[in-house]
Parts: structure tokens; C-alpha cells; sequence
């Protein structure tokens, strides 16, 4: 190695001549030295042949769906690092619609197809449990052969063991005591899924000795089919050593309006909000609580205020949060959700106070608080006397029914436009209901006709082509024509609009053809 790194002009190989020969022995020496370690290696023993992949019960895709599945993994044509996308759809994007349609059907992936698809599910996390469901047990098998795939392990319920079943107590209690910390979420889940009273009671036979991290994890499990008989355990769980496991406790409590926490926190915001009769029109009043006191704190108020926030405005908002919604009927004269909210409010408390009531109907999933804090889509005030921002009112939209947000959503989008609407289109089932992909599309051919600056539409659009029903395509021919520019519109403006709605009727069809495809019976 000496020699090689100096040359041989400069030091002659071992046992032979300088020269023009010295690099041509240099380089035998060389070959004699490897043969030399090759042959001295000991043969070592053959590794264990991996097990066979176990068999997956499930249909096959049809060939014309496995195909497109393919084609949905590898092709890239739709995807761009910026600048303008063109009229190709974006077949990455329609991935996620594609799994789930499949996996309604109950298919199972191509054996060839799982490592793209597994590949794609590393790349995307929000893939994974789509994807993984598809991969089945060949997939997971796969996955323990493959390092980069071992996020598969983690992410599947048990790592890929299957979850006991109805009546395999003694199974399940083994698995609960002896499991990794991810077995042990996955089977508390699927217990409580199907027994919440047996889950409860698993959790109770070693709550005691389990780290902070890890009963704040199980505790959350207990979402799942809450009701009254969680109430002792969660009252037990206020005096936790963990603050973060009092806080989940104590907002488990609350979204049950008749436990004692709740009517509690009743008393304690009820006395902070009263109507002012003494006015030539009804107000609300608000006295916000002076101090935090250690009840309020075991109940699971938070005393220190974030920074730039009030401390009373801080406790009075976890107070009325918590509190059962269904008390403030009672305790302001008997008035509806809708007309307690169209009261004024005395002293600028009206946004605090509104603010907590949209939490606590978001908690409690209390529809008909929420339609009455949204208000009418037409308002002038872009959402209501309630809402306070975009985030919230996307909150209060997920209570309702997916036939009623969408109305609301539409009513909002047909007053306002569509700035204001992205986050609050995020919440709509999809395919959208016919008329809210009415409104969205009127929207945007609205802001074409205007000279608006497209790519400031660009993420609806986006959202459009993956969210429309697929039916609409045949309805959207007439935009495709490039639109004559007014004079102030962007240069080119008319151009992109004309591609985007392009993409978007190809992107319809393309995503019609393939829900045909994953139900050949239908097709005509």
C-alpha cells in the first residue's frame, strides 16, 4: 500500500526490480495477497431461509385498476418544482383518493406492486396507514426484510401481529403486560373499540405504574366511546402526579355535560356571565374570576396565563370551555343558543366569550351551538358574531352534518368568494355536494372573467381537482377556451386560467375512470 501510494519510481516493490516490470509486480504482489486472504476465509454458516409470505385472503385488482396503480406510483408527469403546472394532472396527488377507494372495496395490493408502494409510504407519512392497509400481510412480511421499510413495524397495529380477537382474554391481557409500548396502544384500542368497559379496567391493572408519557397516550385512548361509566377513573386521574395527564382528564370530564367536573365548571362560569336587565335592551355582563383557586386548578385550570394574555380572560375562557353548554339556557332566561349569541355583550368580552363557547361546542360537538356561533354564511361579518377566526369556524363547521356544512360553505363561498375559503373547504366530505362544487366553480370562473391574478387561486383549484365529483367534468367545457384579458389582468392570466381548468376536467375524468376501474360490475 506504501509502494502504491509513493509509485514505484520512487520505492521498488518488495522482491522485485526497479523499472518499467516494478508497477506490474506491484500489481501482482497484489492479486497474490488478495487470493491469499480469499482462500484463509472460513465458510460461514448458510443464514436461515426467510419464512414464505403468508397468504392474503383478499381479492386481487382487477387488471385494469392494478395497472393504474402503477402508473399512480411511478409517473411523476403532474409534479413540478414550481412555476406553472400545465394541463397534466398531478397523479401523485390522486394517489390517496385511489387507496381508499380500494381499500372500500377490500382489494389487495399486487405482490409486484408493494415495494413502490411501500417506498411511497416512507415518502409520505400521510400515505401510511392507506397504503399499509393495502400491503396486508405481505407487505409487513416485506417490510422486516428491508430496513428502509421498517417504519411499516411501527406504524401497523402491533408491528404486524394480529390484534386478539372477541373472547382471547388471557391473549390479550399477555400482550397488554408483556408488549412493546406499540402493541400495547394498538390492542387498549381495539378493545375500546368494541369493549370500553374492558378496556378501562385493563388500563386500571397497571395505571399505577406506568410512566407519565405513557398514561397520558392510554388515557387519550379513552375518547373513543366516552361516556358516564369513564367518570370515576377520569375523576381519580384530576390528581395525577403528570400535569399534561390532569389536563386531558379534566377535558375528557367536560365533554361529559353531566358529570361533576362539568357541573362544577357550570357553576363557576355561571356566575361569571349574567344578563343585564336594567338596559333599554337585554346585555350580557361578565365579572372574569379573580383568582385561580386550587378547585379550579384540580379541575383543570390552567393558572399561568400564556404571555400577552390576561390572567382573568385566560380562567374566565377555561371556565365557560368546560362548562355544559346546555346550562346557559337555563341560567339566561331560558333563550336559544341563537339568541344568547346575538346578545350583546358589555365591557369588549363579547370575543373572549364567544371564543370559549366555540371551543366548548367543538368539545361537546354540540351542533346546534355551532350553527348558532357560525351564523348565517351571508353575513357581512364573514362568519358570524361567534367566530373569531378561519381555524374556528373550520372547527365549528366539523360538527355539523356533511350535507349541512357544505351548504354553509357554498353560502360562504357565494358571498365572499373564495380568499377567504380554503381552510374552510379543507372540512367538506368529498366528492363535494353538488351545490358547493357549484359555488366553487362559479367562484373561480368569476375571478377568471375579472383579470384576478391566478395563481392566487391555485390551492383551491388544487383542492378542486381532487374534491369535485367526477360527474362535473361534462359541465366544465365551456371554460376551457382561453378567456379575452381586460386590460388590467395579469400578462398571460388568461392563458393559465385556461390550462388550470384543462387539468382540472382531465383530472375528473381520470379520477371517474378510475373508481370504474376499481368496480368493473358498474361499468356499463
Amino acid at each position: 500500500m506504501t509502494t502504491a501510494l509513493l509509485g514505484t519510481d520512487r520505492r521498488t516493490p518488495a522482491g522485485s526490480a526497479s523499472g518499467a516490470n516494478a508497477p506490474a509486480a506491484l500489481l501482482d504482489a497484489a492479486a497474490v495477497a488478495t487470493v491469499r486472504r480469499r482462500a484463509g476465509l472460513r465458510p460461514a454458516r448458510a443464514a436461515e431461509r426467510p419464512r414464505p409470505a403468508p397468504e392474503d385472503p383478499r381479492p386481487q385488482l382487477p387488471p385494469a385498476a392494478a395497472r393504474r396503480l402503477t402508473m399512480l406510483l411511478t409517473d411523476r408527469s403532474g409534479a413540478s418544482g414550481g412555476g406553472r403546472r400545465g394541463a397534466a394532472p398531478d397523479l401523485l396527488e390522486l394517489l390517496p383518493q385511489w387507496l381508499a377507494a380500494a381499500n372500500a372495496h377490500g382489494f389487495a395490493a399486487p405482490p409486484p406492486a408493494l415495494p413502490a408502494l411501500l417506498d411511497a409510504a416512507r415518502g409520505r407519512t400521510d400515505l401510511r396507514p392507506a397504503a399499509l392497509r393495502l400491503a396486508g400481510p405481505r407487505g409487513l412480511w416485506l417490510a422486516r426484510l428491508n430496513p428502509d421499510w421498517r417504519f411499516a413495524l411501527r406504524s401497523a397495529p402491533g408491528g404486524g401481529t394480529s390484534l386478539p380477537g372477541p373472547g382471547k382474554t388471557e391473549r390479550v391481557l399477555r400482550l397488554w403486560q408483556e408488549g412493546l409500548f406499540a402493541e400495547r396502544v394498538a390492542v387498549l384500542s381495539s378493545l375500546r373499540s368494541r369493549e370500553p368497559a374492558a378496556a378501562r379496567e385493563l388500563l386500571a391493572t397497571t395505571w399505577a405504574t406506568e410512566r407519565a408519557e405513557d398514561r397520558l397516550m392510554f388515557l387519550d385512548s379513552l375518547r373513543t366511546r366516552l361516556g358516564p361509566a369513564d367518570e370515576p377513573f377520569l375523576e381519580q386521574s384530576l390528581a395525577d402526579r403528570s400535569r399534561n395527564v390532569r389536563a386531558t382528564a379534566a377535558e375528557l370530564l367536560s365533554a361529559l355535560p353531566g358529570s361533576a367536573l362539568a357541573q362544577r365548571m357550570a357553576v363557576r362560569a355561571g356566575a361569571c356571565v349574567a344578563v343585564d336587565h336594567m338596559r333599554d335592551a337585554p346585555m350580557l355582563t361578565v365579572e372574569a374570576p379573580h383568582e385561580c383557586d386550587a378547585g379550579m386548578e384540580r379541575d383543570g385550570v390552567v393558572a399561568k396565563a400564556p404571555a400577552g394574555r390576561g390572567e382573568r380572560s385566560w380562567w374566565l375562557g377555561q371556565l365557560v370551555e368546560a362548562a355544559p353548554l346546555g346550562t346557559w339556557s337555563r341560567r339566561l332566561g331560558g333563550r336559544t343558543p341563537q339568541q344568547i349569541v346575538a346578545l350583546p355583550v358589555g365591557d369588549d368580552w363579547q370575543s373572549e366569550l364567544h371564543a370559549a363557547w366555540c371551543r366548548a361546542a367543538v368539545r361537546q360537538r354540540d351542533a346546534e351551538w355551532a350553527q348558532a356561533l357560525l351564523g348565517e354564511p351571508s353575513a357581512a361579518e364573514a362568519g358570524g358574531p361567534g367566530a373569531v377566526s378561519l381555524a374556528e369556524r373550520a372547527k365549528l363547521l366539523g360538527t355539523l352534518a356533511a350535507a349541512e356544512r357544505a351548504e354553509w360553505v357554498a353560502g360562504f363561498i357565494e358571498t365572499h368568494g373564495l380568499p377567504d375559503a380554503f381552510q374552510l373547504l379543507g372540512v367538506c366530505a368529498v366528492p363535494w355536494a353538488p351545490p358547493l362544487g357549484r359555488a366553487v366553480v362559479d367562484a373561480l370562473n368569476i375571478a377568471r372573467d375579472a383579470g384576478s391574478y391566478p395563481w392566487s387561486f391555485s390551492g383551491v383549484m388544487g383542492l378542486a381537482e381532487r374534491c369535485l365529483d367526477p360527474l362535473e367534468a361534462s359541465h366544465l367545457d365551456a371554460l376551457l377556451a382561453v378567456p379575452d384579458e381586460p386590460e388590467d389582468a395579469s400578462p398571460g392570466a388568461g392563458g393559465y386560467w385556461s390550462e388550470a381548468f384543462q387539468r382540472l376536467v382531465t383530472t375528473l375524468r381520470l379520477r371517474a375512470a378510475m373508481l370504474a376501474e376499481l368496480n368493473p360490475a358498474a361499468q356499463p
